[in-house]
């Protein structure tokens, strides 16, 4: 793995949990353990402001964000049959310019 940073030619390279808590515990100069603990401890408060209703915007990274998509139609590939999907709600996440200009 190369730290997770995406070369352009690569194919399907992931940082895992691990490799990310890894890699901010090394730039912040803090240990592993008290890193995991403040990445959990900030994902559960996104987590948990989504869960409420609320938006959450990072300045410069990003906001997440509840979305919710209709009830619609489907159909059953495996027997073609048409099936009503019911309205859900999902976490979106949309890039701040920022972290678009970084990306390009």
């Amino acid at each position: 793995m190369n730290g997770g940073i995406r070369d352009s030619d690569a194919e399907d390279i992931e940082m895992q949990k691990t490799d990310f808590v890894k890699a901010v515990a090394e730039k912040a100069k803090m240990s592993q353990k008290d890193t995991k603990e403040v990445i959990d401890a900030a994902l559960e408060v996104i987590a948990d402001q989504l869960k409420a209703g609320d938006k959450v915007t990072l300045t410069g990274f990003g906001t997440f964000e509840v979305r919710k998509r209709q009830a619609r139609e489907g159909v059953n590939p495996q027997t073609g049959k048409k099936i009503k999907i019911p309205a859900t709600k999902t976490p979106g996440f949309s890039a701040s310019s920022t972290l678009k200009a970084r990306v390009k």
